[in-house]
């Protein structure tokens, strides 16, 4: 039997068994005709993939084959000099040696490692206080009945669609006068509201039955209680996927830190490749070293997403449910 031999009506019923069973694919369609469905997808693996192997192991080529004409497609000789070159001399030149990453910003403590260790400090604290207050917020706009709730909601959707940027000299001028330039609270406090982590957690807890907090209630439970102990751990998959969004977003963010930031020791990860990048602009022998700093800057977030990827398919799945 072949799919042109079924009816649109027969063919639509066909699609929902499927999709109730969680199978997408036509059974009575062929492995070739499969084949080049998915050909598309393949390529457009290939073309996302190919930047990224191309920044791996430009990291590890030295200055003479990042010249070539065409250029290699994996390093002939593999170094660690774009990293770490144990022969560099900062008192001599050597055309050869290469300053590695590590080596670089000596007048700056542990050097390229205070980038990293800012924006972990940093990205770690607003992930943790935005989840913590999103999912107390969206606990009581979901679970409370109180004067006003739906206006305040609305109030809460409606700043979604108010531009980020927007807020940026209001925002630079009140860190200004609380005297937080340059330091890790500018970092961190005005990147706290989030109110798409309160929307999409609203969402999510609609799906838990009222009747389980009320009993909770009727057993004594307090409303912190009942937040930490019941709704905290049911939020879990939802809180995974808002976890990895926020944490992306704030590792990649750089026209904030870039505006706060008045020293070099207190720049993010992006700031301090924006400040690399611009001190070897038409220099070939920091091309390596560029790739190594976004080769580290890259690996965070991309192991974060393979440690958490089934809760994050999973609680964007679920946070549509009624």
């Amino acid at each position: 039997m072949s799919t042109t031999s079924l009816t649109k009506k027969q063919q639509k019923a066909l699609d929902r068994a499927m999709e109730r069973g969680g199978n997408f694919s036509n059974p009575f369609e062929k492995k070739s005709q499969k084949k080049w469905r998915r050909l598309p997808l393949y390529l457009l693996t290939v073309v996302m993939i190919a930047p990224y192997y191309w920044m791996i192991t430009s990291s590890f080529k030295s200055v003479k084959e990042l010249q070539e004409v065409p250029p290699t497609l994996y390093p002939k000789n593999w170094i660690l000099g774009n990293y770490y070159d144990k022969n560099f001399d900062p008192k001599q030149y050597q055309q050869d040696v290469l300053q590695g990453l590590f080596q670089r910003y000596p007048d700056i403590e542990f050097g390229f490692l205070r980038f990293m260790f800012n924006s972990v400090f940093v990205n770690i604290s607003i992930t943790l206080l935005t989840l913590f207050i999103g999912s107390l917020a969206a606990y009581v706009v979901s679970k409370h009945r109180f004067r006003g709730k739906r206006a305040i909601y609305l109030t809460i959707i409606g700043s979604m669609m108010v531009p980020w940027q927007v807020g940026l000299i209001p925002g630079f001028l009140l860190v200004d006068d609380l005297g937080w330039l340059n330091t890790y609270w500018a970092y961190i406090i005005p990147a706290l509201p989030k109110a798409f982590i309160v929307f999409f957690l609203v969402q999510y807890l609609s799906s838990i039955p009222d009747e389980l907090i009320e009993a909770a209630r009727i057993d004594g439970a307090r409303e912190f209680t009942i937040y930490w102990r019941i709704v905290l751990p049911l939020l879990k998959p939802a809180l995974v996927a808002m976890m990895i969004f926020t944490a992306i977003g704030e590792w990649n963010n750089f026209l904030w830190p870039l505006i706060i930031v008045q020293t070099q020791d207190m720049a993010n990860l992006p700031v301090a490749l924006a400040f690399l990048r611009n001190a070897g602009a038409g220099n070939i022998g920091t091309q390596g070293v560029i790739m190594a700093a976004s080769l580290i800057t890259s690996i965070p977030t991309i192991t974060l997403f393979f440690l958490t990827q089934k809760h994050f398919i999973r609680g964007i799945a679920l946070s549509g449910l009624k």
